[in-house]
């Protein structure tokens, strides 16, 4: 009998989307739709498992964790990669770390989703109309405006052919963007002062790393125009959360579009949960139908290829 345990099950999805009659041999699969931050709570949850289901980085695996869990011989990530589990450590103790595709799409679409919301004050004027209000904004126009990608990869490039759609004016900028780049998405290459200085929409597509982190600090935000509005469906460390706090909390900037944060869940006490001129999102962008259908149908074909000794998408 394998023992599967799926990790942050939000939604209690997995039970539509995963099959584990396809596993070969008994398999009993628990779904846990809850979070535990605290270790020793995972701990007590996870020991009597020997294949874990984590989804994206929900629930982080450093070595401490993995070290305290004596049965897990499998670990899988929904997605290509997963910055949070320590898979140096995990091959250490003889753990199979595996991964599966993705959808590209969803991201993009929460991206322009939020654009739209935060310049167009989309819940503003629907909590407005609900309590018996009417136009109450200004919206800001996008066609004739500067959309500012930060990195320019495969969900920036998707991004940007969507600004040009809305007839703005694209512009682009991260540490090995070249110009060869920039002219096959038909974008136009700029420095990073410019970039902060000139964009009405800047909007982040970077990876996290140690030198993506922080990027998006008080003197990029201050660079920003007081109109400028930031979004950031990315990761949340690769903006400083205190200087962001301060450029909404001082008119440093018009409004922020949020899908990702430091610590996730936000914590209830979070005072961007309060900050003026935000929408915030709980993580949304990969939170789609077709997301969810490659999440769980190759993390379960990870599994039936780990218990038949052959293993597949196993990540390094």
């Amino acid at each position: 009998m394998h023992h599967v345990a799926v990790l942050d099950d939000y939604q209690s999805a997995a039970a539509r989307f995963a099959d584990w009659s396809l596993v070969p041999g008994p398999v009993d699969a628990v779904e846990f739709s809850d979070h535990l931050g605290d270790e020793d709570a995972l701990v007590d949850r996870l020991t009597p498992f020997d294949v874990v289901v984590a989804m994206r980085e929900r629930t982080p695996f450093p070595r401490a964790l993995i070290d305290r869990l004596p049965n897990l011989r499998l670990l899988v990530t929904t997605g290509r990669r997963n910055a949070s589990i320590d898979v140096t450590a995990a091959a250490e103790r003889g753990i199979t770390v595996c991964g599966t595709a993705s959808h590209a799409a969803g991201p993009v679409e929460l991206t322009w989703a939020l654009v739209l919301a935060v310049a167009r004050h989309v819940p503003q004027e629907h909590a407005s109309i609900r309590a018996g209000g009417w136009q109450g904004t200004v919206g800001t126009d996008l066609a004739g405006a500067t959309l500012g990608v930060l990195g320019l990869g495969r969900l920036g490039e998707r991004v940007a052919r969507i600004g040009q759609a809305f007839d703005m004016d694209v512009i682009a900028w991260s540490q090995n963007l070249s110009d060869e780049r920039s002219a096959e998405v038909g974008v136009r290459r700029v420095d990073k002062d410019e970039l902060f200085a000139t964009a009405d929409v800047l909007t982040i597509h970077l990876v996290l790393s140690d030198r993506t982190r922080g990027i998006v600090g008080r003197e990029e935000l201050e660079q920003m125009k007081r109109s400028a509005i930031l979004i950031n469906t990315a990761r949340g460390p690769i903006v400083d959360e205190a200087a962001l706090l301060g450029a909404l909390g001082s008119s440093g900037i018009a409004g922020a579009g949020l899908d990702v944060f430091d610590t996730e869940p936000l914590e209830l006490s979070h005072p961007l949960r309060s900050a003026p001129r935000t929408v915030l999102t709980p993580h949304l962008g990969y939170v789609t139908e077709k997301t969810y259908d490659i999440f769980f149908r190759e993390a379960v074909e990870d599994v039936a290829a780990f218990i038949a000794g052959r293993p597949i998408r196993v990540l390094t």
